[in-house]
């Protein structure tokens, strides 16, 4: 499932400051199982080396124009790689692309690329929003380059602005988002929720729970990484995670938000993930003021809303989603309360975790589930990291799509 693994990407470098962070990126993308040629203008190699690369990808890096087969390895460059990205891409070198000048071995073989590219702008103050720079990026963007960014932030001048190149991961997900777009769940939606919700109190406190939400943000990675558009709900106490890259992301506290938000995606969506832990009550009455200390409150609960009963009714009405998969996070009689849960809410599949397991569920970052599917079906699975439980819960959403499909 993972759409770099044996990509040859090919890293163009030209001549910024941010060159250095070019070297963490190839070792990412390395790392990640694709096959890294790197490209490098002669500016970029006053501030890093081709030996530098070569020793984070273990392939030859590659400089001059003038080297003796370098007419050569223009052509197989370009004409053999999956996707070309140039990190970072000075304001010189967006002109050079933009006009198909080919005075260097960067520029020739992006003119010889016949793959999707993608260029990280990366310039000092002024310089990306001068009109002649926009002018050469509208210009690459109508021939269907991919623009990265820029950030906002500190310059090498000591200037702050807008013109810093995007963080190495941050470029990643972005291959990434590129090498899937033609994978087995393209132009399907997916809809997944993540993290816990916060129920008020007061003004300062809330009713909240231990999810950090990373299993599901693996799970919105892992399905983007299968081609789907990926629509994310994100409850409060996974706010800070990063977005990834190529998802819609909604942030909500409570659970009602939580629900309005999943109601109206499930509407049009193909496949609802069901990963974030909602609050199952909330306070009857919110404090307009804070509650002080020398008191003692009684507080009376009310229950949410169940969403995952919310949606098998609206799913009854509308026919959507096709596939929805709920999770359901135990401290005792785990399977017989997960296939309560399978039956009762009219799920395609449930993800069972035993939460007092110290390697797994909450604040941690592996997990051992089990997926039952109508039918009796129960499939444990060994210890993972959650981005591996998030591919194995794919890769059953992909067999479940195809047999409604096929009934």
């Amino acid at each position: 499932m993972n759409p770099l693994q044996g990509k040859r990407i090919v890293l163009g470098v030209s001549g910024s400051i941010a060159a250095y962070k070019a070297a963490d990126l190839a070792s990412k993308l390395t790392q990640a199982g694709a096959l890294v040629d790197v490209v490098l203008s002669d500016g970029a190699e006053r501030f890093v080396t081709p030996l530098t690369f070569a020793s984070l990808t273990g392939r030859k890096a590659h400089a001059s124009l003038w080297d003796s087969d370098a007419h050569v390895v223009h052509v197989g460059l370009g004409e053999g790689a999956d996707l070309l990205v140039i990190a970072p891409c000075t304001a010189n070198t967006l002109a050079k692309l933009a006009t198909g000048q080919a005075d260097n071995l960067l520029t020739l073989t992006a003119l010889t690329a016949r793959c999707p590219v993608l260029v990280a702008p990366a310039m000092d103050g002024g310089m990306f929003e001068h009109p002649a720079t926009q002018a050469n990026l509208e210009t690459l963007r109508r021939r269907g380059v991919q623009v990265l960014g820029p950030a906002q932030g500190r310059m090498a001048s000591g200037l702050t602005g807008l013109g810093r190149m995007l963080e190495p991961g941050e470029i990643l997900g972005h291959v990434r988002l590129a090498s899937s777009r033609n994978g087995p769940l393209a132009g399907k939606h997916v809809a997944v929720s993540a993290g816990g919700t916060q129920e008020p109190l007061d003004p300062v406190r809330y009713i909240t729970n231990r999810s950090s939400g990373k299993q599901g943000f693996a799970l919105a990675q892992a399905a983007l990484d299968l081609g789907a558009r990926v629509s994310l709900v994100v409850g409060a106490t996974a706010a800070a995670l990063p977005t990834p890259a190529g998802a819609e992301r909604t942030d909500v506290d409570t659970a009602a938000q939580m629900a309005e938000a999943v109601l109206e995606l499930s509407r049009t969506a193909d496949v609802l993930i069901m990963a974030a832990a909602v609050a199952d009550f909330r306070p009857r009455q919110v404090q307009a003021h804070k509650i002080k200390k020398g008191a003692l409150p009684q507080v009376e609960l009310e229950h949410t809303q169940d969403i995952l009963l919310a949606v098998a009714e609206q799913r009854r009405r509308v026919g959507r989603p096709a596939v929805v998969v709920g999770f359901a996070a135990e401290s005792e009689k785990l399977l017989e309360n997960a296939q309560d849960k399978l039956e009762r809410k009219n799920l395609s599949m449930i993800v069972a975790n035993d939460i007092s397991a110290r390697d797994a569920g909450f604040a941690v970052d592996t997990n051992r589930v089990s997926l039952l599917l109508p039918g009796g079906l129960v499939e444990p699975l060994p210890l993972m990291t959650k981005s591996e439980v998030a591919e194995a819960i794919l890769a059953r959403v992909v067999g479940l799509l195809a047999e409604v499909a096929g009934s």
